[in-house]
């Protein structure tokens, strides 16, 4: 017969269990998308048997799958069945589908949706662009960059307290976070919120340009952005300013089918 604290330490070894089966599901991303025991092991701070443990267990599940080498993994098709029931119930994901796409094709770049996920970004919705060259985010690309413009769009509605919570937690990466630091990053988050938009040109990749703009529910508060994503070379200062006039009016567009009540930025 089982103790009460026999019980207690199996509840706390599976919760153990679990949490270390998301961490090393979490190890993989947009940047990492193939990974090797080792990897995932140096990435999640756990033993390589255990994580090997954890991968044959993912295995079975579809949750991750083989690569070409066997060796290493991916994350399987059964992530998506697990997400597809979450994208398909997210109203604004499928009233701003139309919108991406409309956008997408007159300025020739990928266009996504992102929503907050309490101190990250997640795109949960992609229309690439038709370019060969271009730059993707992928569904479940998740940022956190202080610079990440679709990060600044949704900071840029919290009080001051929450921003500067976020990013003295580490949960929000913003360099040298000192009281300047803090000081010209509130007024930038200020200037998100006049001009309606948020432009990362080149400060987290050299590569690529990124435009955000809010989508606002009927009570005015963001529940998601829209965001633009291109390459660098491809689109100059003045042409950024001109993207984020069409991708304000995207999200305002956006807005305004959900009920909301956009300014005229």
């Amino acid at each position: 017969m089982s103790s009460p604290t026999d019980e207690g330490n199996g509840e706390a070894r599976g919760i153990a269990a679990l949490n270390n089966g998301i961490a090393v599901l979490r190890a993989f991303s947009a940047e990492d998308p193939v990974l090797g025991v080792s990897e995932i092991a140096a990435k999640v701070g756990l033993h390589k048997s255990t994580v090997s443990r954890i991968l044959a267990t993912l295995e079975v599940q579809d949750l991750v799958e083989r690569g070409s080498d066997n060796r290493r993994f991916r994350l399987g098709l059964g992530v998506i069945g697990m997400a597809g029931p979450l994208l398909a119930d997210l109203d604004v994901r499928r009233v701003a589908y139309p919108f991406l796409t409309d956008l997408g094709r007159r300025i020739g770049e990928t266009v996504a949706l992102m929503v907050w996920d309490g101190s990250e970004a997640v795109c949960v919705e992609q229309v690439p662009s038709r370019h060969q060259v271009k730059h993707t985010t992928p569904l479940g690309t998740r940022y956190r960059s202080a610079a990440d413009s679709s990060v600044q769009v949704f900071l840029a509605s919290f009080d001051a307290f929450t921003v500067r919570r976020l990013i003295s937690s580490g949960s929000i990466d913003l360099p040298g976070a000192d009281e300047p630091v803090l000081g010209a990053y509130a007024v930038r988050l200020r200037q998100v919120v006049e001009g309606g938009c948020a432009i990362n040109y080149g400060e987290t990749s050299l590569e690529e340009v990124g435009i955000a703009s809010p989508v606002l529910d009927h009570r005015g508060d963001p529940v998601a952005a829209v965001l633009v994503s291109a390459p660098r070379f491809r689109v100059s200062r003045e042409q950024a300013r001109s993207i984020s006039e069409d991708t304000r009016r995207c999200a305002d567009d956006i807005s305004r089918r959900l009920g909301g009540q956009p300014g005229k930025g």
